[in-house]
């Protein structure tokens, strides 16, 4: 039984305690237009598979296996120590972090932030998505999605109620927009643009040419350019920020966080970066559905944004040992790649012999008992391709390599 199934099946359920004593309760509509996250529920079924005795070699979710730095750790132990450390904390964070955060981007991006008015630490970057769109975005109003592209996007626009407009990504234009197309839409009502780059699914980079023509192309129609930038420090030598742009500061926003970077996904310990109004209004948002951060992370996490370039590149040369495994894994499934993508993902096109990527990833599940991510859960531009994710050890590649080969 497929979700969609089981879910019809639950509300139309007489014996549901809904329905006693004729109590007809319904959800919000907006829940008409957003479904449960595709790993969410895939992972159910990787774990019912599991239960069954199946020993699925999980290859879907970017979740980085590694640890924080050592330093890392001490700095939350002897924090968590403190009697004092354990109640309420300030919306925007502690000081420690918004200047670790400020020192971050002026060390790698050569970027020059106010710690004080420009950076709002949130709990994962993921949140922020949300935040902003409600910030920034009217029922009615339209919002730029790439496609492929993270489904968050797209979800959080529909639960504000935002009019969705896709834009594609073709591999022909190296997964960046195309501006003459965009030029050609009626963009009177859009407030936002999303773009995410180093790209996730695809890997593809951004250089400053890109970054340059998406701050003018919001600047000329008024749309706020929204850059999700968590990828930047994995099998990348390039690492930019579209802050790097003169004047960029004055119509986007960027994303960053410390979880694949890091190695802190679980912490939730992202940030948002822009000029003081936006930081503002996104605040009056944040500052009325959560909570500060614990402060014991809040501190460890200031640390880790000090973990040297020799802590990185080993963190870089484990990934790369991995993505040599990974691309034989593709080679075997025959399908084809760009071998300059970067980050904690391989992107690769799916032989024509599948009708989509949903049928060879089903495929490998079931007969191999190794899951990988489809590409179409990223939009239909991705209906050909599948991704592998880096985060596991060499160990468990090479088993996944040997059952499909």
């Amino acid at each position: 039984m497929t979700d969609k199934q089981e879910n019809n099946q639950n509300n139309t359920n007489p014996n549901s305690p809904l329905r006693d004593g004729g109590l007809h309760i319904k959800p919000a509509n907006r829940l008409n237009s957003v479904s449960e996250y595709y790993f969410s529920a895939k992972l159910r079924e990787v774990a019912e598979l599991n239960a069954a005795g199946k020993n699925i070699i999980n290859l879907g979710i970017g979740n980085p296996d590694l640890p924080p730095s050592d330093e890392t750790i001490a700095a939350l132990n002897a924090e968590a120590l403190n009697p004092k450390a354990h109640g309420y904390q300030s919306y925007v964070g502690i000081p420690e972090l918004r200047n670790g955060f400020a020192a971050w981007y002026k060390k790698w991006y050569d970027v020059s932030l106010n710690p004080a008015t420009e950076i709002q630490p949130l709990i994962g970057s993921k949140e922020g998505i949300l935040h902003i769109t409600l910030a920034f975005v009217n029922p009615g109003e339209s919002v730029l999605v790439p496609n492929p592209g993270y489904p968050t996007y797209t979800s959080a626009s529909r639960i504000c109620e935002a009019n969705i407009i896709s834009y594609d990504l073709d591999e022909s234009n190296h997964w960046e927009p195309n501006f003459e197309a965009l030029e050609q839409l009626d963009l009177s009502n859009v407030k936002l643009m999303w773009v995410n780059y180093p790209n996730m699914p695809t890997g593809a980079n951004a250089g400053m040419d890109l970054f340059e023509k998406l701050v003018a192309f919001g600047k000329k129609h008024n749309i706020v350019i929204c850059n999700d930038n968590p990828y930047g420090f994995i099998l990348n030598d390039d690492k930019l920020s579209i802050l790097s742009v003169a004047g960029a500061k004055d119509i986007c926003i960027e994303l960053n966080s410390m979880s694949k970077s890091h190695n802190m996904a679980g912490w939730r310990m992202a940030m948002l970066v822009s000029n003081a109004e936006f930081i503002q209004w996104i605040l009056k948002v944040k500052s009325n559905v959560d909570s500060g951060m614990f402060r014991p992370m809040m501190v460890a996490a200031a640390q880790a944004l000090q973990n040297t370039e020799a802590w990185h590149a080993e963190m870089n040369h484990i990934y790369a040992r991995r993505r040599v495994l990974a691309l034989k894994i593709m080679d075997v499934l025959d399908c084809k790649y760009d071998i300059n993508q970067v980050g904690m993902f391989i992107w690769a096109k799916i032989p024509d012999q599948y009708k989509d990527s949903g049928e060879l990833a089903d495929k490998i599940l079931y007969n191999k008992n190794v899951f990988i991510t489809p590409g179409f859960i990223f939009g239909d531009k991705g209906n050909r391709y599948i991704r592998i994710s880096l985060c596991c050890p060499e160990e468990m590649l090479q088993e996944a390599l040997d059952r499909i080969i």
